[in-house]
């Protein structure tokens, strides 16, 4: 066989950084292009997201609770059922100090509009709004504080998914090491301290702490992964993308054990790359192929 010829184009003399500067300023318009007449768009949130008269405020109430429903779907797709664990939370657009789960007990992949719960501030079913049925104490506790911690989002996840709480394990960040992962590039925090099965308010005060400010994902030592999201689409897939990315960790762990060294992002490329690929919209619609298939294959998760 001939040799091949690899050429090295990422030495230091000769290295390429892409800028921000003369692209769109919305992350959004930078992902994709339409006709040339500029007629063919695509679409961002729903009008309806920000209204503020009853009948916008309901439509986005029905639209949230659907997102939330498939979003379970997609993890029971995902294989993330670990019997009763797991729940994901997003906040009534109407009654905003309320917020919307899963319920106690009932698979992701069986989740539909009709079985989500309406949950109060004090982490009580709500009597008359949302499906009657109890709820899970330790989703309450961290959900509840991270609502109260960062007002600003709107969802919050969390579920053991195999991936994700083998790399919790090792109590460190994922690495900046694939175009994907620039979606954690300064956007993720690690809690060192596992005080076992949270059920205390306590341990989810301290959780929403340790994500601080502005970090929508974060890595619960010996426990699993968090994420947060601008919607629920967003968290829902931000947990995903995490939980892959710790698959890559652990296999370039196992590579780099054998004496294979990896490659981490230069810092100014993953601060590129990040501008675009997290912005609120663009992580939404990363979801939106596996909502409309799950909607096309599965209409019962709108009932």
């Amino acid at each position: 066989m001939a040799p091949i010829a690899i050429s090295d184009l990422s030495t230091p003399d000769n290295h390429f950084h892409q800028t921000t500067s003369d692209l769109s300023k919305n992350p959004l318009e930078r992902t994709w292009r339409g006709n040339k007449e500029g007629t063919l768009r695509i679409q961002g949130y729903p009008e309806f997201m920000y209204a503020t008269d009853e009948e916008g405020l309901l439509k986005k109430r029905q639209w949230v609770k659907e997102h939330l429903a498939a979003a379970f779907r997609f993890w029971g797709k995902l294989g993330y059922g670990e019997g009763i664990s797991g729940h994901i939370t997003v906040r009534d657009p109407i009654l905003r100090d309320h917020y919307w789960m899963n319920p106690f007990g009932v698979h992701f992949s069986a989740m539909s509009v009709s079985k989500l719960v309406l949950v109060t501030p004090e982490g009580y079913v709500h009597p008359t709004l949302g499906a009657q049925r109890p709820i899970n104490m330790a989703g309450f506790h961290i959900h509840s504080a991270i609502h109260k911690a960062r007002p600003e989002v709107e969802a919050a996840g969390h579920c053991h998914s195999l991936h994700g709480k083998a790399w919790s394990a090792f109590g460190r960040p994922v690495d900046i090491t694939t175009q994907d992962s620039c979606l954690f590039y300064d956007n993720q925090a690690v809690y060192h301290n596992f005080g076992g099965i949270v059920l205390a308010a306590e341990e989810g005060e301290n959780i929403a702490r340790a994500l601080g400010p502005k970090n929508k994902c974060a890595i619960l030592q010996n426990h699993g992964l968090l994420t947060l999201g601008n919607t629920v689409d967003e968290c829902a897939y931000l947990f995903s993308a995490l939980d892959k990315q710790c698959k890559v960790q652990l296999m370039l762990e196992a590579a780099e054990g054998s004496g294979i060294k990896k490659t981490l992002i230069d810092p100014v490329d993953a601060a590129f790359t990040a501008a675009t690929i997290q912005y609120h919209e663009n992580t939404y619609y990363n979801l939106n192929p596996e909502y409309e298939l799950i909607v096309e294959r599965e209409p019962a998760v709108l009932l």
